[in-house]
Formats: C-alpha cells, sequence, structure tokens
C-alpha cells in the first residue's frame, strides 16, 4: 500500500479486514509504515498507488505496475454494494452536482462529499472526511447497511463499481510529478464504468451519454428529454454557469436512471457555492470552496452586482488550503482581480501575508472580518480556494 495520507492507511485496513496481509509505506513523508529500502527487497503479489504518485518512484520501478486507489476501492466494495451507485468526479462542481442529484432521489440513501456524508430522507449529517478514495469505504457499507443508494463525490476519479459515473467538467491540470495528466486518469477510470454521463468538451468511445445533447436552458428555465422522459423546470440558478452545469449532470443523470429531474426546481444554492445573504446593506456571495478559480470568481462578481448593483464591491480572494489538488496560483489570483475590478480588495493566504498588499489575512474567515470593516455597504464577494 502506497501513500498512507491520502487514504491509504484506510484502505489498508480494510484489506487486512478481509484476511489479506499489507505492508503500508509512507512515500510523501516517511513517518508510517515499513521504510522504502525495507519493501524494495520484499515481494509482493500486488501493489496498489494513488494515481497522483509519481510514476517514476523506485517502489513503481521495482514492484510496478501498480492498481489504482480507485480500483482497490471498488474491488474492496464488490461484494456489498449499494443501488444505485452514481459516482461523481471532476475539476469542478462535483459537490453542486452530487447534491442536486440526490436532493431528487426517492428513498433511502448515502450523499458522501466534501461537506460532509449525510444520510437521506433525513439530510442528517454522519461525518465529514475527505474525498480520497479509501473515504468512499464507509459511506457505501452505511448504503448497503440501510438498502439504500450512494451518490459518491470522488477525487482525480471513480472507482468504476457505480451503475453510472458523472464527469463534470472537461479542465486539466499535470499530476504525478507532472508525469500524468489529471483528465486523462479521469476519464481512463470513469471508462470502467457501466454508463458514462459527460459535459461539454469531453469525448469518450464508448458507453456515454453527453449532457448537453438531453438538457439544454433558455435562462432560468431548463428543458430535458432522455430515455422517455421528457419536461422542463426554472430555477434562477440556471443563470449561473457554475449551476448550469451541475444541473445540465444532474438532470441527464436522473433521465439516465429513470428519475425525474423536474423538482431540481426547488434546489437552492449550497454555503461556499454562490449562496447570498443580506447583513443589513451588505450583501455577502458566498463563493469559496475547493473548486473556486478565475472563472467562478467572475460568475459570482457578476451575480453579486446583479443583486446589488454597481455600489461598492469587495473582493475576498485568494487560497487557505494547500492541500487543493489544482490550486489557485497567485497569477490566476491577479487576473481575477483585474477582472473583476472590484473597489476594495483582501488577499487571503501564506503568499499574500508577505507580499506587502494592503489587506491580507490568514483564512477566509479573518478575510471576510477584514472585508466587512471596509465595506460597511455595497457587496463582499468570497473567492477563496478552501475546503468546506
Amino acid at each position: 500500500m502506497l501513500d498512507t495520507i491520502h487514504g491509504g492507511a484506510e484502505l489498508a485496513a480494510a484489506l487486512r479486514g478481509a484476511g489479506h496481509q499489507v505492508d503500508e509505506v509512507d512515500v510523501y513523508r516517511g513517518e508510517g509504515g515499513i521504510p522504502v529500502e525495507e519493501a524494495l527487497v520484499r515481494t509482493y503479489d500486488l501493489v496498489t498507488a494513488p494515481v497522483h504518485l509519481d510514476p517514476d518512484h523506485p517502489l513503481l520501478r521495482q514492484h510496478g505496475p501498480a492498481v489504482s486507489h480507485h480500483e482497490m476501492v471498488g474491488w474492496v466494495l464488490r461484494a456489498h454494494l449499494p443501488r444505485p451507485f452514481i459516482e461523481i468526479t471532476g475539476a469542478r462542481g462535483k459537490t453542486t452536482t452530487a447534491h442536486a442529484l440526490a436532493s431528487l432521489l426517492p428513498g433511502p440513501g448515502i450523499l458522501h462529499t466534501s461537506t460532509g456524508t449525510y444520510r437521506y430522507p433525513e439530510r442528517v449529517r454522519l461525518w465529514k472526511r475527505s474525498i480520497t478514495p479509501a473515504s468512499l469505504i464507509p459511506a457505501a457499507h452505511e448504503a448497503w447497511r440501510i438498502g439504500g443508494w450512494l451518490v459518491a463525490e470522488e477525487s482525480l476519479g471513480v472507482t468504476g463499481a457505480g451503475d453510472v459515473a458523472v464527469l463534470t467538467s472537461p479542465e486539466d491540470y499535470p499530476i504525478a510529478a507532472g508525469r500524468k495528466r489529471a483528465i486523462t486518469e479521469k476519464c481512463r477510470l470513469i471508462s470502467r464504468t457501466r454508463i458514462v454521463v459527460l459535459p461539454p468538451g469531453i469525448d469518450l468511445p464508448r458507453k456515454t451519454v453527453a449532457a448537453d445533447e438531453m438538457v439544454s436552458f433558455d435562462g432560468p428555465v431548463c428543458r430535458f428529454s432522455g430515455r422517455g422522459i421528457v419536461g422542463t423546470f426554472a430555477n434562477p440558478l440556471c443563470t449561473l454557469a457554475g449551476y448550469r452545469a451541475a444541473l445540465s449532470l444532474a438532470a441527464a443523470t436522473a433521465c439516465v436512471i429513470g428519475v425525474d429531474p423536474s423538482p431540481l426546481a426547488e434546489f437552492t444554492a449550497l454555503p461556499g457555492r454562490m449562496a447570498t445573504r443580506w447583513e443589513g446593506d451588505l450583501l455577502i456571495v458566498d463563493n469559496a470552496n475547493s473548486g473556486t478559480n478565475v472563472a467562478t470568481t467572475l460568475d459570482a462578481a457578476r451575480y453579486a452586482r446583479t443583486l446589488a448593483g454597481n455600489g461598492a464591491l469587495t473582493l475576498v480572494i485568494g487560497e487557505e488550503a494547500r492541500a487543493v489538488c489544482e490550486g489557485f496560483s497567485p497569477e490566476d489570483v491577479r487576473r481575477a482581480v483585474s477582472a473583476v475590478g472590484p473597489t476594495g480588495i483582501v488577499y487571503v493566504g501564506e503568499a499574500w501575508c508577505t507580499a506587502g498588499e494592503e489587506h491580507t489575512a490568514a483564512s477566509l474567515d479573518e478575510g471576510l472580518d477584514l472585508a466587512r470593516s471596509i465595506t460597511p455597504e455595497g457587496a463582499i464577494i468570497l473567492a477563496v480556494k478552501t475546503w468546506r
């Protein structure tokens, strides 16, 4: 088991519980399991590694090729898979798509996302963990226990054990010490699923459903037609690019599994994903999440000006969580600031606290407090990349 800090320890425990003998190697920190040198001279029947590990690592050269953590989780779950089981991956839009789809499914079920793992229909949060492949194991076990469905958000791919895999966006970035591309790994893994729902910009050779061939928009109105399910719904979130993409994917996936998407008319913005609130004369648009980037920041600015007019607008922007795979670089932050043209700026993150900017903060919460102090009325946009 290569890598113990991105769910590897939990996956190793599951394999031991199934009767296997497992060695763990902490390939990133060297603080857990057995040393690399010891693992190099041992003999193994199987090696499993995360998709983001450098393929030139000595253990992969010696014992590879490796099975991915995603595939191993699918193997662990194979005897007790909940139905339907829908896996969702992509650079952005995963969480919103997952919540939208879960809101449509009848009966008991489990929603597993970066915002937490929830039991439906009560929508009670059971726990909050990462969205590494191994974090799927307890969520799947709970879904099986209650005899319900499972909708799961996963980082950098899917297990392939689901009934449907959804790719939420075509954006790409380097992984594995720059020797792999994220979208290539995601497409490789999702192609093992029986049915794949795709966004515009991605084409796989088989078993795929193009969401934009089933779903279209006219302002706030969504029209859908697929697998014998035809209808419309209206939701003001459809006017936002990020929500339009997520609602399109959720509606198409619902049609694929025989569920009417019409109740998406009642779907509301998630915290950190364009949720809005008024504090007196001050509007706060909360777009701080793990998928925050230049495009979503521009969407948030347009949304804020639509709701609050063209008065004062303070942008709280940066990167709080360094662990996020696809970062929000200083160059991208400056591009977003230039495009938005705010009247006030609060930069968040270590890179800015030492850069000599006038208003800086170490965290999202500190950034919001500072923004309130310099923006008595108008709008504040939270555009900080962070895990929430």
